[in-house]
């Protein structure tokens, strides 16, 4: 599995991988913000966000209709829709890719799932590797606690709940999530993914964010002609409490 570099691709492409709950899609958010202030070229994508089968997707989870391998299959979809209409053409017009998951994902739950882990990959082996892989590696507790602080309860698919591990979804989350756990370990030397702290302070963490992007990348070869503005954030709003922590990173 060749990273695009090694393919020859003008652009770069990062992706971010961990538990739900392990404050990854947050790291990443605060890199896209930050490299949009430096004036490089960079998109952004997330896992399940493919307008061709999104709303399939909602309705299959929301009846509890889908199967491991439907499952896989939907996932495997999505990806490859957005592999081909938004994050090879922008690699080839030199652009840096910010991915919150990326087939790693698919490799790891599907097999826990039950899926076999030889026809998990090769539905996903058009993709070339990623530049860089971060693994943000948390502590099951630490993910728990702060997917419960922003919701009051956990989402079906979420708690492995399929899976039938245990009727306490909290119980469940635990079993689904280390099994993920093991599978991600397991993949992170073949891989070469980058292991990051994910219990450390938010601040923290970003500051290794950005240092490893910085070496791995050579910014500047992504610099737009004339960096763009970046939009105003509304009193109270996400965007201005992540600018405060990005103020703290820097």
């Amino acid at each position: 599995m060749k990273t695009f570099a090694e393919l020859n691709f003008p652009g770069r492409l990062i992706a971010v991988e961990g538990l739900d709950g392990s404050g990854k899609s947050t790291q990443i958010y605060l890199l896209k913000r930050w490299l949009e202030a430096e004036g490089i070229k960079v998109y952004f994508s997330e896992w399940n966000s493919s307008e061709l089968v999104k709303s399939a997707t909602s309705k299959g989870k929301k009846r509890e209709l889908l199967t491991p391998t439907t499952f896989s299959l939907i996932h495997a979809t999505d990806f490859a829709d957005r592999y081909e209409r938004h994050l090879v053409p922008l690699l080839r017009a030199g652009y840096v890719v910010l991915c919150d998951r990326y087939v790693f994902t698919a490799f790891a739950r599907d097999t826990v799932r039950g899926c076999p882990p030889d026809w998990v990959r090769g539905n996903y082996s058009f993709a070339a590797a990623p530049d860089l892989t971060m693994f943000f590696k948390a502590d099951l507790a630490v993910s728990l606690s702060r997917i419960l602080e922003g919701r009051p309860k956990l989402k079906f698919f979420e708690a492995g709940m399929d899976l039938h591990l245990s009727n306490d979804p909290y119980e469940s989350f635990k079993l689904f999530q280390g099994r993920i756990l093991e599978q991600y370990l397991a993949m992170g030397p073949e891989f070469k993914f980058v292991t990051i702290d994910a219990n450390d302070p938010v601040e923290k963490q970003q500051v290794l964010v950005r240092q490893l992007v910085a070496e791995r990348i050579d910014l500047k070869k992504f610099k737009r002609r004339s960096p763009l503005p970046l939009p105003p954030s509304l009193p109270g709003s996400r965007e201005e409490k992540e600018v405060d922590l990005e103020d703290k990173a820097a």
